[in-house]
């Protein structure tokens, strides 16, 4: 079961060179990806005065947002595992896959990944907002609750089988290919009405620079709840049980 796997982990090891090195590597992944995913939104914004909701913007989100991710996945794949996300992490976590201080540096470093890539963004731009991530009109915050819980379900299961499950083979060298897909396709399916954030860190960032924290919570609760049951369903059944929990600078 995943739950003789978890762990806690010593205290060393949030400050171990390794977890350091892992934490720089998640935080240089996140500001990629936040950088090209929010400032794609801003200049579209900025092209097509507010056309953001429009088709084309959907679709300009949905490729920047798929191309980052595969390049900071990639990128940070030999260092920290490509986490690139708080949800991905819990994920892993839950599965047993990486204890809870690593993880917990982990999220820490993914914020502030987030949170420069915002700020350089607001500079670089001469002021221009990062826009937080909102709900649609007619959207509850209980229909975004449940697009969020199903659209990192998808991600995150994707992640388990493509990068962390050991009987992976071959189909890891796509990993990253595979994980910027499904969150293209997602920000497709589910954009026009939450934003498709997928990820806390991706929402922290823009929310924490433009200070606008309105049902912020939807976007920490919903990938995380989709987060950790992918990472369970997943270990539990199609990850052998009898399998020694991985080392904590890989998955």
């Amino acid at each position: 079961m995943p739950i003789r796997q978890i762990a806690v982990g010593r205290p060393q090891e949030a400050t171990h060179p390794d977890t350091l090195r892992a934490a720089l590597a998640e935080f240089i992944g996140v500001l990629i990806f936040v950088f090209a995913g929010e400032g794609s939104g801003m200049a579209f914004n900025k092209l097509t005065d507010n056309g953001s909701t429009t088709p084309a913007g959907l679709v300009a989100a949905a490729l920047a947002h798929g191309f980052g991710l595969f390049v900071a996945v990639a990128v940070a794949a030999n260092i920290s595992d490509g986490h690139v996300n708080p949800a991905v992490t819990f994920g892993a976590f839950v599965g047993g896959n990486i204890s809870l201080l690593r993880g917990i540096v982990y999220w820490i470093a993914q914020l502030l990944g987030s949170t420069v890539a915002c700020l350089l963004l607001k500079f670089g731009t001469g002021g221009l907002t990062t826009s937080a991530f909102s709900l649609s009109s007619g959207v509850s915050v209980w229909n975004a609750l449940v697009l969020e819980i199903v659209m990192t379900f998808g991600l995150v299961y994707t992640v388990y089988a493509t990068a962390i499950d050991p009987k992976k083979g071959n189909v890891g060298i796509i990993a990253p290919i595979a994980i910027g897909f499904v969150v293209g396709a997602n920000i497709l399916a589910g954009g026009a009405f939450d934003g498709a954030s997928m990820n806390p860190a991706v929402s922290f960032g823009p929310a924490l620079v433009s200070w606008d924290w309105t049902n912020h919570w939807v976007y920490w609760a919903g990938p995380l709840i989709g987060g950790g049951i992918a990472g369970l369903v997943y270990e539990l059944a199609f990850i052998s049980h009898t399998h020694e929990p991985l080392p904590g600078s890989e998955f």
